[in-house]
């Protein structure tokens, strides 16, 4: 195996990033050649393909505000980043490297170009990243999730392929379950999910909407709920007063089995959480995380919502009342459930790791 191309795949350490490029690295594994994750600490605590002997931790840092300290601060930071990742490469000489956006890309990335090696991004938002948009210019080939992103700028577009968001083979797994919509009597099935982080809107939201529901309904709901810590003990009071059926976590290590059990979903709409919907297939209430420059979020749910396949509610319209609303609408219309799932599952590319795969050997000419 040491004569087998090595491919590093650089993805800051969340999520959003990190899933996307294990599942390139199942892909790359079962054709037989070598990967290793380039990140920063937060990423030592996911577990899944990358064991630690497979993981580099490179300095790096976000831009935050305009603060000139703070700008100092991060350059120098990425600076140091920079020259680690570049002991990597000549260490290392990977056939490539690919990077999955996140500020933590950004020096494996430079390193790359600096040594002449074959470089690519990929990005899973309808909006390209801010790091990704910084390297897009130098980098060998863009791979995007969506078609159109870089339509309005010929250079990129003329090295940019559509390749979908590469998928976890516990995604895979769950969207061969086809989904049941419940009759007008039976459970419902809710997921309550808000990001890596968890967000505080779903718990200062959905409870006091699932109060406002007709009682009928409380004894239908099956309610699954990511919840913070520190809001953990007034959400469940109010369950509890309800006698709802729920689970209260403030992590689903079993997030991909429990969206495929779900008959509907609420999240946040982060670019991983989207793609997983599509190729799961489920119905969605999404609510985009407000205030980014870009507003990723709401063009991510935005996919969703063209296909028929979700409903998107601004944060400042996502009242108890009108979720209770969506709610009960949903509930009284399982052909309607079944319909935004079937819509849902229309964007999903469940080939998309394979795709990038192809994409890499291409680049890296192998």
């Amino acid at each position: 195996m040491t004569d087998a191309p090595l491919i590093l795949l650089a993805a800051g350490g969340t999520g959003g990033h990190l899933f996307p490029a294990e599942a390139l690295g199942v892909a790359l594994m079962k054709r037989g050649w070598r990967v290793r994750l380039v990140t920063d600490a937060r990423a030592l605590k996911y577990s899944g393909l990358f064991s630690r002997e497979m993981i580099d931790v490179v300095p790096s840092e976000t831009f935050r505000g305009s603060n000139p300290i703070a700008i100092a601060r991060t350059a120098i930071t990425l600076g140091t980043g920079t020259g680690v990742a570049m002991n990597l490469m000549w260490r290392l000489k990977p056939a490539a490297v690919v990077g999955f956006g996140g500020y933590p890309t950004l020096p494996p990335l430079v390193a790359a170009k600096l040594f002449g090696v074959p470089t690519i991004i990929h990005d899973s938002n309808a909006v390209m990243g801010r790091t990704n948009r910084l390297l897009s210019g130098r980098v060998s080939a863009i791979a995007t999730s969506l078609p159109g992103v870089l339509d309005r700028d010929p250079e990129l577009s003329k090295k940019t392929t559509t390749t979908g968001t590469p998928m976890r083979p516990a995604i895979l797994a769950a969207a061969a379950v086809p989904y049941l919509a419940p009759d007008l009597t039976g459970p419902l099935r809710l997921l309550v999910v808000g990001g890596s982080q968890g967000a505080r809107i779903m718990s200062d939201i959905v409870p006091d909407a699932i109060e406002r529901l007709e009682p009928a309904l409380w004894s239908r709901l099956v309610l699954t709920q990511q919840v913070r810590d520190e809001d953990m003990a007034r959400v469940r009071a109010v369950y509890d007063k309800l006698k709802i059926r729920v689970e209260l976590e403030s992590f689903f290590g079993d997030l991909p089995a429990r969206l495929a059990s779900s008959q509907l979903v609420i999240s946040r709409s982060g670019a991983g959480t989207v793609a997983e919907l599509g190729a799961i297939g489920r119905p969605s209430i999404l609510v985009p995380l407000p205030g980014a420059l870009d507003q990723d979020q709401f063009a991510n749910a935005g996919v969703l919502v063209d296909a028929g396949g979700a409903i998107r509610i601004a944060q400042n319209e996502f009242t108890p009342d009108r979720l209770a609303s969506e709610i009960s609408a949903l509930a009284a219309e399982p052909a309607r459930l079944t319909a935004m799932a079937v819509g849902a599952r229309a964007v999903g590319k469940l080939d998309a790791a394979e795709r990038l795969a192809d994409l890499v050997a291409k680049v890296a000419k192998i």
